[in-house]
């Protein structure tokens, strides 16, 4: 007796590869942050030779850095990736477990609703676009005096903070989704196994 069961297996193989795609995308990121950073190293260990560190890699490495790790977060949720600790239910029959399964997702879904709420009130106050009426459409707040940019590079805030944003978006859309998923593995008895 599982809700609307083939619905949710054509969900789980779209958001799956969704999820995996910003992961990879995530992973990219990194991947630059690393070579930006060892560049800059190297930059400022030849300074004699005329080299020098990388214009504001401390900004690359922290935008990155956020960027990815919401990227990461859908896919995590989605194959059940977070830490758990497991020593206190694994001597709990396989029913209970399944329902303490669906409580862990629901309270994450629960806190990444929050998580991308809050969020959203924040980018509304670094983005500088949109009407006034658009934006209290939207709840997004007034429009902010200036355009907040970060300190050597000058990028705006809104920038990254939309990319991150976006991850915030899908993990709670994924939190849903697992959810449901899991709830569907309570009503069936059964637990994930991966």
């Amino acid at each position: 007796m599982a809700l609307a069961k083939t619905a949710e297996l054509r969900v789980g193989r779209w958001l799956e590869k969704i999820t995996r795609a910003l992961a990879y995308g995530g992973g990219f990121i990194l991947a630059l942050i690393a070579l930006v950073t060892v560049a800059s190293i190297i930059g400022r260990f030849f300074l004699s030779a005329g080299l020098g560190p990388i214009k504001g890699d401390y900004e690359i490495v922290e935008m990155g850095s956020a960027i990815a790790i919401f990227a990461f977060m859908p896919f995590a949720q989605f194959k059940r990736a977070h830490v758990v600790v497991d020593i206190f239910t694994m001597r709990l029959t396989q029913r209970f477990q399944t329902f303490l399964g669906f409580v862990g997702d629901s309270l994450i879904a629960l806190a990444s609703g929050v998580l991308v709420w809050r969020f959203w009130l924040g980018l509304g106050e670094k983005v500088p676009y949109g009407s006034d009426t658009l934006r209290n459409v939207l709840s997004m707040g007034s429009k902010p005096f200036f355009v907040e940019t970060t300190y050597e590079l000058s990028v705006p805030i809104w920038i990254p903070y939309s990319l991150a944003f976006v991850g915030a978006a899908l993990f709670f859309i994924t939190s849903l989704f697992t959810m449901w998923r899991s709830l569907n593995w309570t009503l069936e008895g059964r637990e994930y196994q991966p």
